[in-house]
């Protein structure tokens, strides 16, 4: 999920300048921290004082710290948001698919609009996915053409050092574009709805930490990396997509290979927000599709919602600055830390205390300005 959408962190530091950098770094740290504290949610003691799994899921978590409102109320909640956050980044597949294939053929007479809808074509065979095995298969190869489009811009950037300036760091702040970059870079992180199954997935659940520590540490790396060798060459004329500009040589080249990489990787989010909907409506909470009809009806409906907001919102940045103010920052910062002293608090030190209320006020102030400026920001376009 990640991948395609480190592509809108050159257009986030444009906006924030050195404070994006610190962003980029506080993110990472904040992410592993949140992502920690929910696995942590996982587990209760025993009598003998062993670390027992008790929950499996986010929602089971939810439900634990809800359970004297509604037994149900807390799972719901996350359903809807997790739903809303992987069809928002499905959205977000479109867009720039639509994007990447208008300004790959800028000579055929034909929308950004119009684009989307051919690349929804071939979205099409997804109604059909019925099992994780298929979409595996497909986020493999996101992965490798991930990394060798990361590769080609990186390099490219490097052979224009020596036009590259400090100087193009802004030193004051607008702080509207500032609050949409930090939803940007909050949603180029979010993974924490995936991490209750991958850790229960671990050969060695215990290793879990660290390799929590190192991927995120990687990704940091990896991140500014990106972000900072694009702003510099291009500066104040970095797009929302990168990719923009790159020489059109190399643009089209790597516009097709994220185009690829977008329509593979577009299966991952749709097939979870579809199993998460399907689930609840049959009270299967382990889809086997015993309605073929309400399946193929909802998977459908989901494709359909995804082309028509995807067509009246064609603002990659915005989009995505919406997306991890309000959703993004709910699953990473606000119900980790809630259900973290929710369910430990009589095991936590002050200093953990502290560093849970933090995380909550933080995420909670991100997520009000981000989603007020990127609504606004959209008012405005629209206007």
């Amino acid at each position: 999920l990640q991948g395609i959408f480190v592509l809108g962190l050159p257009y986030a530091l444009l906006h924030s300048g050195y404070s994006g950098l610190l962003l980029i770094v506080s993110a990472a740290a904040l992410c592993c921290y949140t992502g920690k504290i929910l696995i942590a949610c996982l587990y209760e003691e025993n009598e003998d004082g062993q670390l027992i799994r008790v929950r499996d899921t986010y929602e089971d978590i939810a439900n634990a710290c809800c359970k004297k409102l509604s037994p149900s109320l807390g799972g719901i909640v996350v359903n809807v948001t997790q739903v809303v956050e992987l069809i928002m980044t499905c959205i977000l597949y479109l867009v720039v698919s639509g994007n990447l294939l208008s300004h790959s053929f800028p000579y055929v007479p034909v929308t950004e609009k119009t684009w989307s809808v051919i690349a929804f074509v071939t979205l099409l065979p997804c109604i059909f996915i019925r099992t994780l095995k298929i979409v595996s298969k497909l986020s493999q190869l996101c992965s490798l053409v991930h990394f060798v489009i990361i590769f080609v811009v990186i390099t490219y950037c490097l052979t224009q050092m020596h036009q590259w300036s400090w100087a193009k760091f802004r030193l004051s702040l607008e702080f509207e574009n500032f609050f949409v970059s930090i939803g940007v870079i909050i949603f180029s992180y979010t993974s924490q709805i995936f991490l209750p199954t991958l850790e229960g997935n671990m050969k060695n659940p215990e290793e879990f930490r660290c390799m929590l520590n190192w991927t995120h540490f990687f990704a940091c790396i990896l991140k500014t990396t990106f972000a900072l060798t694009a702003f510099l060459t291009w500066g104040e004329k970095t797009k929302e997509v990168i990719t923009d500009n790159l020489p059109s040589f190399l643009e089209t080249l790597v516009n097709l290979c994220l185009l690829t990489k977008a329509l593979l990787s577009y299966p991952l989010p749709f097939f979870a927000a579809t199993e998460i909907v399907y689930s609840c409506i049959s009270n299967d909470s382990h889809s086997n599709y015993r309605s073929p009809l309400l399946a193929l009806t909802v998977r459908g409906s989901f494709l359909l919602l995804t082309l028509l907001t995807a067509m009246f919102t064609p603002h990659f940045a915005l989009l995505m600055g919406l997306s991890g103010s309000v959703t993004g920052a709910a699953m990473t910062f606000l119900l980790p830390s809630l259900f973290h002293l929710k369910l430990q608090w009589k095991k936590l030190s002050f200093l953990e205390k502290c560093a849970d209320i933090s995380v909550f006020i933080l995420g909670f102030l991100c997520s009000l300005a981000g989603m007020v400026c990127s609504v606004k920001g959209l008012l405005e376009v629209f206007g």
